[in-house]
């Protein structure tokens, strides 16, 4: 080569190499990155729905120009327990859209969603923001279930249920309310229904009760209030079944509070200094026979009239209390009942006794003992209560013959009934006071009336009484 040649070659060079460089990359000409170019936008979107139903999710792709972007993979995901997890995969339509579809959960941190899209060649990726589906509330259903009835003093199952109208069960907080007979609905027990959606408690009523649930609302379930179980409590003992034209007493005594322990459950003890004061001046003044040393408190437990378990009290005798309590607690094993067991001081002082109002007793039924007065119905002699030997039971039932008439009914007095009035020997009252020493001392002159005998087998009548002059 010459070289003039050589030197026009390397002039043209640098031009030859700019035609190629513009060559190559004519194909390219008039495109811009995909990044700022083809920018796309998504959202989602899902319809509220009730816990279990499935909810349509649908998620929107569109380009920066807002045209819908068609034919492309979008991928949902749900968040359970804080990580994301696949929902499902669409491709969008000619409208831009794709549609998956969830299972609500009854958490609504659990119905959070979001939908992605990687991009492609042309366009680029993006994500919707988080969204929540909302809940629709259920209707539900919360009842008390269990028994009707209840023995006093056994426990007593009951149940709370809560489901959905449509029958599922709801696990959530309820309170139970009760009410006593005619008092006031109180909150009771607060509960968790389990996964089947009960909860179940132990009570023991010890009266007629009536019981309902009311939960609140969670975020999947409406509230409810129950409607009202009735609990009707039954006595352990039969009652006393009187005659339909057997009057009542005439003064309504309140019922004495429960029995406490087992059984007859007897306790004696000497005189408590509250008791004493209250003693004073009604069952105890001066000039009594018997002091507070000589005297004993006896607590006892007894089946009342209407066949439950009370616990009474009488004041007797230091010498006498046990034969009286031994006697009340076999009335108690062969369920014989007693009205009332309340110390006379209850009824207050009589001035025509000269102590505690004996009147008032008897006209509401009550079994008593010590009273430091007089004779009904007869001023001037002192009764053998005043000693405190002696125990009247069931005064209503069984008329005393005083010097002025029966008291304090007439009613009764020709009549007997099996278990809480007697005209016989051969009753089963009379009978058990005789085997702890107590003697039916005046019989149909006073039917009220027993007396622990002294050692020797005889009863201390005080001056102006004997068999034939009942002291009542």
């Amino acid at each position: 080569m010459r070289l003039g040649s050589t030197r026009a070659l390397t002039r043209a060079l640098p031009l030859l190499l700019s035609v190629v460089l513009l060559v190559a990359l004519a194909p390219l000409a008039g495109h811009r990155p995909a990044s700022a170019a083809d920018a796309t936008t998504l959202a989602l979107a899902g319809e509220p729905r009730p816990a279990g139903q499935s909810s349509p999710l649908v998620a929107t792709l569109t380009a920066s120009d807002g045209a819908a972007v068609p034919g492309a993979q979008v991928v949902v995901e749900r968040r359970v327990d804080g990580a994301w997890t696949s929902a499902g995969t669409a491709t969008t339509d000619v409208s831009g859209r794709a549609q998956v579809s969830a299972v609500i959960g009854r958490d609504a941190d659990d119905n959070v969603f979001r939908a992605s899209y990687a991009g492609d060649g042309t366009r680029g990726p993006s994500r919707s923001a988080d969204v929540q589906v909302p809940l629709v509330r259920v209707g539900t259903r919360v009842r008390v279930t269990g028994p009707r009835t209840v023995v006093d003093e056994r426990p007593l199952d009951l149940t709370v249920r809560w489901t959905t109208e449509a029958g599922e069960p709801v696990s959530g907080p309820v309170v139970v309310l009760r009410r006593k007979v005619d008092g006031p609905w109180r909150p009771v027990e607060r509960l968790t229904t389990d996964a089947a959606g009960a909860a179940t408690f132990t009570t023991e009523p010890r009266v007629d009760t009536r019981w309902k649930a009311r939960t609140r609302p969670l975020p999947w379930a409406e509230r409810d209030r129950s409607r009202v179980h009735r609990v009707d409590n039954l006595p352990p003992a039969p009652p006393a079944d009187l005659p339909d034209a057997a009057p009542r007493p005439r003064i309504q005594l309140p019922p004495q509070r429960r029995a406490v322990g087992e059984g007859a459950n007897p306790v004696i003890s000497r005189i408590p200094d509250q008791v004493w004061r209250d003693m004073t001046g009604r069952l105890w003044h001066a000039g009594c026979p018997v002091g507070r040393a000589g005297l004993r408190l006896l607590r006892i437990n007894y089946w009342d009239y209407d066949g439950y378990r009370r616990r009474g009290e009488i004041v007797a005798a230091a010498g006498a209390v046990g034969a009286m309590a031994g006697a009340l607690a076999a009335m108690y094993e062969r369920e014989l009942p007693i009205r009332a067991m309340y110390r006379v001081d209850r009824f207050g002082w009589s001035p025509r006794l000269q102590g505690a109002d004996d009147h008032a007793s008897m006209a509401s039924g009550n079994t008593s003992a010590f009273n430091c007065r007089q004779v009904v119905n007869n001023p001037g002699v002192r009764s053998p209560h005043s000693y405190g030997r002696s125990l009247d039971v069931n005064t209503w039932e069984n008329p005393y013959r005083s010097a002025t008439g029966l008291v304090p009914n007439a009613w009764w007095q020709p009549r007997s009934h099996p278990r809480v009035a007697w005209r016989s020997r051969a009753h089963a009252v009379v009978r058990i006071m005789a085997r702890h020493g107590l003697r039916w001392t005046y019989g149909h002159g006073d039917t009220q009336h027993f007396d622990v005998v002294r050692s020797n087998g005889k009863v201390l009548f005080p001056r102006g009484c004997s068999i034939l002059v009942p002291c009542k």
